[in-house]
């Protein structure tokens, strides 16, 4: 029996969105990856949503 990785949402910010902001999720999630947290963006409009999940 697998056991299935559930991820807990942390926290969220809208911030303006810049084309930046997908170069720093992608830093982020490699450097705290191995710690049990992931990010997310979402593009919304002129907006960005980023997420901070807990695995």
């Amino acid at each position: 029996m697998r056991m299935e990785e559930k991820l807990e949402l942390i926290a969220q910010k809208e911030l303006n969105y810049n084309d930046e902001l997908y170069r720093f999720v992608d830093f982020l999630n490699k450097t705290f990856k191995k710690k049990g947290f992931i990010f997310g963006i979402t593009k919304k409009d002129d907006k960005a949503i980023i997420s901070i999940y807990e695995t």
